[in-house]
Order: C-alpha cells, then sequence, then structure tokens
C-alpha cells in the first residue's frame, strides 16, 4: 500500500510538558485508522502536526511525501480536516461557509450541491447557520473536509452531536472515501461505535503509541478471556459456568480454548436453546492496555 502519513521518533513539547513522546506512526491510502486515548493523551497534538499546524520539538512528520510544516499550504490542499470544535459565522448561510471553504482550497463552486448532498444538507444549504442543529454544524464540517476529494482525511471526534442514524450516515461516507483510496484517521472517544469501521485502532496514551494493530491483533496480544453463553433446552452440566437470572448460563474461557469448549457444546446440540459468544470488546482493550501501561 501508498504510504501517505508517516512520523518517525516525533516528540512534540511545549516547554515541560511532552504532549507527544517518540511516536512512529504510519498511514497508508485506503485505511481507516481509530486513534484512541483519553484527553490529554496526544491525539489533537498529533493531528496538528500531521497538518503542519505545529512543529514537532524532534523526529520528522511526512504529509504525501512532504514536510507539512514547509510545504503546509499546497500540501493541505489534498486533505480534509474535520476539527474537534466546529465553529461557523452564524449569520452566514452554509452555502456561503462552504463556498468560502472551496475558494481557500481552490475547489469548483459547481462542487457544493454535491458536498450538501453528500452530507444531507441539501435542503438547508441557503439557511443561516444560526437556525442549524449542533447535529446539521457537525454535518456541515464533514462537507468542507470533503471539498476537493482529499487524499488524507482528519476527522477529531467527529460524530459529537449527530444522533444514531446519522453516525451510521458518517460511517457509510468514511466507507466510501476509504474505497475509493483515501486515508481516514479518525480520533475519537467513541470507541464502541469504531468497532467493525476500522482496518487499524492506535491507542496512545501520555503521548506515546502503546498499542497499534487490527482489532484481532490487539486482541491476540491482549489474551483477554471470550465470554461464552449458553441457553440450554435440557439437562446441562453446569460445572464452571454462573447461572443467570434469565435461566442461561455463562462462563469465561482462555481465546485458545474457546474452539475446544465450542466444539462440545456443539456435539449435542439437542441439548441447547441458544449459543452465543462474545469477544473482548474496544473497550475492554482499551482498558487492557492502559492498565498494563499503568503497571
Amino acid at each position: 500500500m501508498t504510504e501517505t502519513v508517516a512520523l518517525h521518533g516525533v516528540t512534540k513539547a511545549y516547554g515541560p510538558i511532552v504532549a507527544v513522546r517518540d511516536l512512529d506512526l504510519t498511514l497508508h491510502e485506503g485505511e481507516v485508522v481509530a486513534l484512541v486515548g483519553h484527553n490529554g493523551a496526544g491525539k489533537t497534538t498529533q493531528v496538528k502536526m500531521i497538518l503542519g499546524l505545529a512543529r514537532p520539538t524532534s523526529g520528522t512528520v511526512r504529509l504525501l511525501g512532504a514536510d507539512p510544516a514547509v510545504d503546509g499550504i499546497a500540501v493541505r490542499a489534498r486533505v480534509g480536516y474535520l476539527p474537534e470544535s466546529v465553529s461557523f459565522h452564524l449569520a452566514m448561510t452554509g452555502r456561503e461557509t462552504l463556498a468560502f471553504y472551496a475558494r481557500l482550497k481552490g475547489v469548483p463552486l459547481a462542487e457544493l450541491d454535491r458536498a450538501f448532498a453528500t452530507v444531507g444538507l441539501g435542503a438547508a444549504a441557503d439557511r443561516a447557520i444560526g437556525t442549524y442543529s449542533k447535529g446539521m454544524r457537525q454535518r456541515l464540517g464533514l462537507a468542507q473536509a470533503l471539498l476537493g476529494n482529499p487524499r488524507v482525511l482528519m476527522l477529531d471526534e467527529p460524530t459529537s452531536g449527530l444522533d444514531p442514524a446519522l453516525r451510521r450516515e458518517f460511517y457509510s461516507i468514511v466507507a466510501a472515501r476509504a474505497a475509493e483510496g483515501a486515508t481516514v484517521l479518525l480520533a475519537s472517544h467513541a470507541l464502541t461505535e469504531l468497532e467493525g469501521r476500522a482496518d487499524r485502532v492506535v491507542i496512545v496514551n501520555r503521548g506515546a503509541k502503546i498499542a497499534d494493530g487490527t482489532l484481532d491483533d490487539l486482541r491476540s496480544l491482549a489474551r483477554l478471556p471470550v465470554q461464552v453463553r449458553a441457553r440450554p433446552a435440557g439437562p446441562f452440566a453446569a460445572d464452571g459456568w454462573r447461572r443467570l437470572a434469565d435461566g442461561s448460563f455463562e462462563t469465561e474461557v482462555a481465546p485458545a480454548d474457546k474452539l475446544a469448549l465450542l466444539a462440545r457444546l456443539l456435539a449435542q446440540p439437542g441439548t441447547l436453546a441458544d449459543l452465543s459468544v462474545t469477544e473482548p470488546t474496544l473497550d475492554d482493550l482499551y482498558a487492557h492496555f492502559l492498565h498494563r501501561e499503568a503497571a
């Protein structure tokens, strides 16, 4: 895959405060990467350095092969950015606002209607932003980030203010852009909604990367137990199982033992009314790697 973003040995200090510490991170075309961490973990500082809005204290940053701090104007025309806090002039209409950003990026104004349609704001394009809800302003922010079909999308807490239906639409847009070859970096606290929607997860803590890989990679590294729940249709050997209030039974098993347990349970299918397996969630993995780092 073609490399689009590369940070090598990057440290960023603000006086005595080290916001990012010795970071190596590489992103590729067509990849959706979730950057997760608590407030103050260094996510926004990383995004700012990738955009060239902040210079690293040491190390190198490359965006589409260029140094964004030196060649920022040229390279940022091929990048879409949605900041964590979206703010627009409330007296301007959505169309006036998007036209302003289109001119900055050298994008033809003929693209505006398509951008509004993509984010579901076509009917509100000529209304003053002061009449927009928080979710509508967030969608307008996404529309400006999508202008010009950018090769890299940097989205900081992008689903803030969106209801569940709009969040699904947002991730459909992200998946479509990645399928077209764009790199998408999602900096977010919303761990649950990222499952199944990111190709990779990068966990940062106190400015340092503490885990990086697919969800399966992280599960393999963490080796957290798998939860198995069975609802018997008849007699059930319950040794080692917890009985739940609804009459089903639950146990936890090491990942290496999961298939053997399922094989035993399924060898006599008539004894079971239902069976479910729950792998460790991204929330579980995040807590595990933070606890490991603290230890």
